[in-house]
């Protein structure tokens, strides 16, 4: 049963759109704003956990930190659901305007609040209320960003252009990284600990006020311009009673795609130290020597799926992990060696980014313009909030068992639902719902 939009016909949309570049720019540093505060909480934790929770065991403050970001994780969902809505009825800027001030608000709140010697468990209750204006907003980025830059690009580049999603979702996390190790460099430990952790949130804060007000000057989606006008109904509802293989579709993508993202570029740095004996500052070096790569080879991924379609590069992704997932997490965790590691983690993440280049686009193409930000971001966001987050648990609990490799095995599982998702979604570049004239819903899955 194949998945797509086919009988589609062109729109009358301008295959020359001026500010498609500026437009695009602006809407991937929104991203990379919303992504580097999201990667500061967990990179500066071990800093601030002391100053919201009471005194006592370092332990049970980090545990209470790991807590408070694991139900911003698990507000992702209701992000994608409810900014995907408001997306769809009130525009893509309007959306990734509010998704980048939530975000500047919750950074400022923490970067501002005092600690629980001088407020006590109001310092708690704020920090909660912060992370869950955080987790609102990266859960609706992703599909509200998505669905932007598949709507703004010129339909030849839709892949080139809608791949930078990832890159600047890469730069945040990197530069994540480099604020904290600029700041180790310049303070001291106790002075971290005072008040150096409140910084890179402050900086975070100042950065999405300025984004806020460079995303007020982008130009709308001329797609939903279009729509705005139209009969057409959105809302779940809609989405779940006309576009169920659509919305599963993006599951099954996403699953596979944010496992393999998670355990890559995030827990393959920490299995290094776990497992193989890398050092941790080698292990760091590697990992950000790694995703600097990562972040070129997206638009390159993009760019042959505009030259190929996005079906056989996410073939690439999707075949590639299967078949490489155990081999190279069992070489890893047996090299003591950083560049045979190095060179391993660029291995996968060559594959990694057939996916990652086309997250945006490949789903973005799915859903006609009054639930594309919507059918895009909550599905995406149900299976980044359960099995993105479920990654490194899973993968300590299993190495606590003494069954490490058996989580090697859940990857390559996850991976082939990918592969299944791949198999009955249409070639998206030529049945593509960015270039159709209003076809009506019923006909958009071929049944």
């Amino acid at each position: 049963m194949m998945v797509g939009v086919p009988g589609a016909k062109e729109l009358p949309l301008p295959h020359k759109k001026p500010g498609v570049v500026a437009n695009v720019v602006r809407g991937c540093l929104g991203n990379l704003v919303e992504w580097y505060d999201w990667f500061v909480y967990a990179s500066f934790s071990i800093y601030f956990a002391a100053s919201f929770f009471p005194e006592g065991n370092l332990t049970a403050q980090l545990l209470s930190t790991a807590v408070v970001f694991a139900v911003g994780f698990l507000m992702r969902p209701l992000g994608g659901w409810l900014l995907g809505l408001y997306a769809d009825k009130f525009g893509r800027r309007s959306a990734l305007t509010l998704s980048v001030t939530l975000m500047s608000f919750g950074s400022l709140a923490i970067a501002l609040t005092p600690g629980y010697a001088s407020i006590g468990l109001l310092a708690p209750v704020i920090l909660v209320i912060a992370r869950l204006a955080q987790g609102l907003s990266v859960g609706g980025e992703f599909g509200s960003s998505a669905t932007y830059l598949s709507e703004i690009a010129t339909p030849r580049q839709r892949g080139f252009y809608s791949s930078f999603q990832y890159v600047s979702i890469t730069v945040g996390q990197l530069s994540a990284l480099l604020v904290m190790i600029v700041m180790q460099s310049l303070l001291t430990e106790a002075q971290m600990y005072a008040w150096g952790w409140r910084v890179p949130f402050v900086l975070g804060a100042v950065a999405g006020l300025v984004v806020m007000y460079l995303r007020r000057s982008m130009v709308e989606s001329e797609h939903f311009e279009r729509s705005a006008g139209s009969p057409s109904r959105g809302g779940l509802r809609v989405l779940l009673r006309e576009h169920r293989r659509q919305v599963l579709a993006v599951l099954g993508l996403a699953i596979g795609g944010t496992v393999a993202f998670y355990t890559f570029t995030s827990y393959l740095q920490k299995y290094m130290v776990n497992t193989a004996g890398i050092p941790k500052p080698t292990a760091s070096l590697i990992g950000f020597a790694a995703l600097f790569l990562f972040i070129f080879m997206q638009p390159v991924a993009g760019a042959l799926s505009d030259r190929w379609g996005r079906r056989p590069v996410m073939f690439g992704f999707s075949v590639g992990g299967m078949l490489l997932t155990v081999p190279v997490m069992t070489l890893v965790g047996r090299t003591g060696n950083p560049w045979v590691a190095f060179l391993l983690m660029i291995t996968a993440m060559i594959f990694l980014s057939g996916y990652t280049a086309l997250s945006a686009i490949i789903k973005a193409e799915m859903f006609p313009t009054n639930v594309r930000a919507l059918g895009v971001g909550l599905p995406h966001a149900l299976a980044t909030a359960v099995f993105g987050g479920l990654s490194e648990p899973i993968a300590l609990a299993l190495k606590q068992a003494g069954h490490e490799s058996v989580f090697f095995w859940w990857v390559t599982g996850c991976i082939a639902l990918t592969f299944v998702a791949t198999l009955v979604v249409r070639e998206p570049s030529r049945d593509s719902a960015l270039e159709i004239d209003e076809v009506p819903v019923r006909d958009s899955v071929v049944r």
